[in-house]
């Protein structure tokens, strides 16, 4: 006897990354920010009373929202706390996805949606993106043409690092005729240059879902915090109808105000990452291992072909040598390598394990 619904019983999980038994462990394979989160927070968690934990937190987290649209330039009406940014994912399904409805997915992507349509017993739509990365022209008609519900676009792409611009976003949301979830988890390593300003859209894209986190840039990926932007239109069913009772705990709020509080200090790190990031490309390279730029803090490395085995050896003979990186089965990835930014030294010593493999082979001595 089994008792799941057929769907969940006939799908696959997801899967996460290894997470290491050792502490000496180089942990490159999960996109964690490698410097801790600002003195604040860890301030802000000494100073929590018991009292707290005792008591029922803010049913809609109001003080974080509060702090959040004064940092986006929106209203507090407009952002809705989830536990983590996946609750978010799975809200904006269970809210705006009748059961049996497609849902698209850009092709790579981010391997959680089609688990989490499969869920909601949703076929999936995946549009293969062009060679740069980039949705083709014609990828919310191709959505719309096969009746999508919803459409997932993760941005700086994952696993890439490629970065739509706002126009380019905007102008898939006005021709997509269901929602559009745009994954921002890795937005605050966008170099500053670029000016890069997604929650602008929102007075006038009322289908436009932004999801951000506190897990990547501000370094609390073990709080499981994250927030939703859009139009009051979208954010009030999720945040009065469909999101869990107090998903989000006392200690979570609290932090999370205090790292937007401290926000320009968390900004100090993402620079260090942006810088590591292109030094890290510049060193690959060296080894052949070419990587196009990113706007994340990963880079998609190439594989050189005189490595017997390719990436999947490579990945394997850093493991043995106590480095974790990411290496994918998907057709257009098998041949690379996801390396999350580490510290100087962290990346240093992931060198140096790249260039032991190719010399002496995956399996070390």
């Amino acid at each position: 006897m089994h008792y799941e619904r057929d769907a969940i019983q006939d799908m696959a999980g997801y899967t996460p990354g290894e997470q290491p038994d050792s502490g000496d462990a180089i942990k490159l394979n999960t996109n964690e920010n490698p410097y801790p989160p600002p003195e604040g927070v860890t301030a802000a968690l000494r100073e929590i009373p018991a009292e707290a934990l005792r008591r029922y937190p803010s049913p809609s987290s109001a003080e974080f929202r509060a702090m959040a649209a004064e940092v986006h330039n929106l209203a507090s009406e407009q952002i809705v706390t989830t536990n983590g940014g996946d609750e978010l994912l799975r809200l904006a399904i269970t809210t705006f996805v009748e059961p049996g409805r497609p849902i698209g997915v850009a092709d790579p992507s981010y391997s959680l949606y089609p688990v989490l349509a499969a869920i909601n017993d949703s076929p999936v739509i995946r549009v293969p993106l062009a060679d740069s990365w980039r949705p083709p022209s014609d990828f919310a008609q191709r959505l719309n043409d096969q009746g999508a519900a919803l459409a997932f676009l993760v941005n700086p792409h994952a696993p890439s690092g490629c970065l739509l611009d706002a126009d380019t976003i905007a102008a898939i949301a006005e021709r997509f005729h269901g929602v559009l979830v745009l994954d921002e988890a890795y937005v605050d390593f966008v170099d500053p240059s670029h000016g890069h300003d997604i929650p602008s859209l929102l007075d006038r894209q009322d289908n436009l879902l932004v999801l951000r986190t506190m897990s990547k840039g501000y370094s609390l990926a073990g709080l499981r915090l994250g927030y939703g932007l859009a139009a009051p239109g979208l954010i009030e069913p999720m945040a009065a109808k469909t999101r869990d009772s107090y998903s989000v705990d006392a200690v979570a709020e609290r932090l999370g105000i205090a790292a937007l509080a401290y926000r320009q200090e968390a900004a100090k790190t993402w620079q260090a990452v942006r810088h590591e990031r292109e030094r890290l490309r510049r060193e690959l390279a060296k080894r052949g291992m070419a990587a196009d730029p990113s706007e994340a803090n990963f880079v998609l490395a190439s594989v050189p072909s005189r490595l017997a085995g390719g990436a999947a050896a490579l990945y394997q003979g850093l493991r043995e040598r106590n480095i974790l990186v990411r290496h994918f089965e998907h057709e257009r990835l098998h041949s690379s390598l996801r390396i999350t930014l580490g510290t100087p030294d962290q990346n240093d010593r992931l060198l140096a394990g790249i260039d032991d493999v190719l010399r002496h082979g995956a399996h070390s001595a």
